[in-house]
């Protein structure tokens, strides 16, 4: 049996499309299983949870990411996403996230597709009593996997839109919808009750063909994240909605924050408690290359000791734009990929350097060569001018011999008004310049450069949910909560990810303010591209701190004459200058009316249900 693939052949089942196992293909044409034989089968059964597994969790790096929609990387097509992160959404258009053939990273992140997920979880409960399973521990654990992901479904719900109705039956055609948006705070309880149900059901670890399903840790972890969201600023004040008549929607109005802090931190401490996990090669051995390790780890098929959830793939040949495919969606122009999901200028600058200062564009020697020196984390994410990088494909190999990166230009003159040779991962280059991405950066994070991703697509798990993450999750809440010895125990769990990040550890004692600000920068930084940036600047309500011009960096040489971009020997052209220059294609801006907190109900769904109430700004 082949291990659970999440990107899979479907077939059409009961009214919404599930994934199909390899036992049960050549038994009944595709889309001829009816209802009573899917609540009857156990292997339909667990296709159509498969099905609500891929629904909830979506597509990773399929053509856009959630890191497009913050202040991490740039959409090179744009495609309706500088409108998007220029606040330019409505009740009735949600520019450049909605359209299901190139943007399923956040499609599934739609009130109509995650409410179908929750109809489908419903669905299953109101039918699993039909399933003759194998066992009583296989149904045990698969009711306790739906649980996870109506809880996961809710998760995102909650996340984008506030309080929403909290439906648990399968509703059908002729039925009335009318239904309220229960608080936020009713929700919370359900998820977190959903999450606790499922982790008394879930093992506590697979094996074999059994990996990538939910488990007691990851239901356990998912409850922190819920918790840790439903603690912070954006769900425990209003006053970026004054005026708003229904605060209950959009946070807590009894209560206090610092109780739901405690919650936070006791919750991810009882994922920390359950002693399954560790971060991997936790401790650098002199001579160790940390960066390395980062690369090994993100390009592990795991489980490592760190891994709490994955998502694995099949992997494939050809191309089709709903396939997990990073190397290609995001790898340099100059070997034929399509240069998206760039990091910005921004972003790279808060990787600080080895000795734990600020990187900085003021300083001399830190202009001169802004690559010398950074943190581990940095050689292990991004691609830069002058980085070694895979065998170039064969009509580029005259051009760059050498496989190295060219994002920079080759100019006659220091003011640049003369170019005579641009780089060929550039978007003026030779190949592809269309592809050619804007900041002067790719992405190396998740990318497998083992294969060449025109002709084969790469199966590396994606992961949804790590330690690291929960450390970081728990350091936060005992920030926040700042009582007896919380400060000093945040310093010790930042300090163990900067460890193994060959950083230097936080100096004890800092004050409460100075720790925000230090776990938010290792946050950013440590789980920078994995989808966390979006929501913490929602949730810390930063908005336009994240939603600003931002920057690209300029590489030039200057030379009378060049045959290539490099001299014959492989050295360039005298030293590169480089420069932090404006985006100037993409014009960030937060709205002022502060809307982008949360996402419109569409006016269709308002329609349908006269008793859902709008967020505020819409």
């Amino acid at each position: 049996m082949r291990k659970l693939l999440f990107i899979i052949s479907a077939i059409s089942l009961i009214g919404i499309a599930t994934s199909c196992k390899k036992e049960f293909l050549n038994t009944t044409p595709l889309g001829a299983y009816s209802d009573a034989s899917v609540w009857v089968d156990p292997n339909l059964a667990a296709a159509f949870v498969n099905q609500c597994y891929e629904n909830a969790i979506g597509y990773p790096f399929c053509i856009t990411r959630l890191t497009d929609y913050v202040d991490e990387t740039s959409f090179t097509p744009d495609w309706g996403v500088f409108d998007f992160d220029k606040c330019v959404v409505t009740q009735d258009n949600i520019t450049g996230w909605e359209s299901s053939g190139s943007s399923q990273d956040s499609y599934h992140l739609l009130w109509n597709q995650l409410y179908s997920n929750v109809r489908a979880c419903n669905l299953f409960f109101s039918k699993v009593g039909t399933v003759v399973f194998p066992d009583d521990a296989t149904k045990t654990r698969t009711i306790g996997e739906v649980y996870f992901l109506r809880g996961y479904t809710y998760h995102y719900l909650v996340a984008m839109y506030g309080g929403v109705p909290l439906i648990t039956k399968p509703y059908g055609l002729g039925q009335s919808y009318d239904i309220a948006r229960n608080t936020y705070e009713e929700c919370i309880n359900y998820i977190t009750g959903q999450l606790d149900t499922a982790a008394t059901m879930l093992p506590a670890a697979y094996t074999g063909d059994m990996r990538g399903h939910a488990t007691q840790g990851a239901a356990l972890a998912l409850k922190a994240r819920t918790l840790l969201y439903a603690a912070s600023d954006l769900h425990n004040t209003t006053s970026y909605a004054p005026g708003y008549s229904n605060p209950e929607l959009l946070g807590y109005t009894t209560g206090s924050q610092a109780s739901r802090w405690t919650a936070a931190k006791a919750s991810a401490k009882a994922v920390i408690d359950l002693n399954q996990f560790s971060l991997y090669h936790a401790t650098p051995a002199p001579g160790d290359s940390i960066a390395q390790t980062f690369v090994n780890y993100f390009l592990s098929y795991g489980y490592e000791t760190e891994d709490i959830l994955l998502q694995y793939f099949t992997l494939k040949t050809g191309a089709s734009w709903s396939d997990y495919n990073p190397a290609e969606y995001c790898g340099p122009n100059g070997y034929h990929n399509w240069g998206n999901n760039t990091p910005l200028g921004d972003m790279v600058d808060q990787y600080d350097m080895k000795d734990g200062s600020s990187f900085d564009w003021t300083k001399p020697a830190e202009i001169a060569n802004p690559y010398a020196k950074r943190d581990a984390r940095f050689y292990a994410s991004i691609l830069y001018e002058g980085v070694p990088w895979r065998k170039r494909p064969v009509d580029v190999q005259g051009l760059d011999p050498w496989d190295k990166l060219q994002v920079g230009h080759i100019y006659s003159d220091l003011a640049g008004t003369n170019q005579l040779i641009p780089g060929v991962d550039t978007r003026q280059g030779p190949i592809e310049n269309w592809n050619g991405g804007r900041s002067g950066y790719y992405l190396r994070k998740f990318v497998d450069p083992t294969l060449d991703p025109q002709y084969v697509k790469q199966d590396i798990p994606y992961r949804h949910i790590r330690y690291a993450e929960v450390l970081l999750n728990y350091a936060e809440a005992c920030i926040e909560e700042n009582t007896g010895s919380d400060l000093a125990d945040a310093t010790t769990y930042i300090n163990m990810i900067r460890t193994r990040a060959g950083q230097p550890n936080l100096a004890s004692g800092l004050s409460q303010t100075a720790m925000r600000t230090a776990v938010r920068h290792e946050r950013r930084v440590e789980l920078a591209f994995e989808n966390h940036r979006f929501w913490d600047v929602r949730r810390w309500v930063i908005g336009p701190d994240a939603y600003k011009p931002t920057h690209r960096v300029d590489v030039k040489y200057v030379t009378p004459t060049a045959t290539n971009y490099r001299k014959p020997d492989g050295t360039t052209w005298g030293a590169p200058i480089y420069s932090n220059q404006l985006l100037i294609e993409e014009t960030r801006a937060w709205d002022a009316s502060n809307k982008c907190y949360f996402f419109p109900i569409y006016r269709s769904e308002m329609n349908k249900n006269t008793k859902l109430i709008q967020n505020p700004g819409y």
